[in-house]
């Protein structure tokens, strides 16, 4: 049994990952972070990953591979990414237990961090 991870990845995240990988030259997964910015206060990010940082925590489903940034962990500690089709948008989701509110156009949130000592015990540090 694998350690705990900071974030989950549902099965259309991780196809969606696998295809961004399959799709771009070097492309090593998808590095997912936060920065200040949007009405809410806060806004999730997506990149690219083609050299991926060993700072960062990774999370892996069937071939995926997911990069957190260290400085958004304690923001995104549990969260489950997914990816979703709809009429009026296509893209990564993020259901997020540290997200206390979202603006009204979807695109920014306000999040309070996790407790340290549960991401360390996530990391398998304590």
């Amino acid at each position: 049994m694998s350690r705990f991870q900071v974030m989950t990845i549902t099965d259309a995240a991780a196809e969606r990952v696998r295809a961004i990988m399959a799709s771009r030259d070097g492309a090593q997964g998808v590095r997912v972070g936060v920065k200040k910015g949007g009405c809410a206060g806060m806004e999730y990010t997506v990149d690219l990953v083609t050299d991926p940082n060993p700072k960062d925590d990774h999370v892996e489903r069937e071939g995926a591979h997911v990069y957190v940034a260290p400085e958004a962990a304690l923001f995104l500690l549990g969260t489950e990414l997914d990816f979703e089709v709809t009429k009026l948008r296509t893209g990564f989701t993020f259901k997020n237990p540290n997200q206390t509110s979202a603006c009204g156009c979807g695109e920014s949130v306000e999040l309070q961090p996790a407790e340290l000592k549960e991401l360390a015990e996530a990391r398998g540090v304590l």
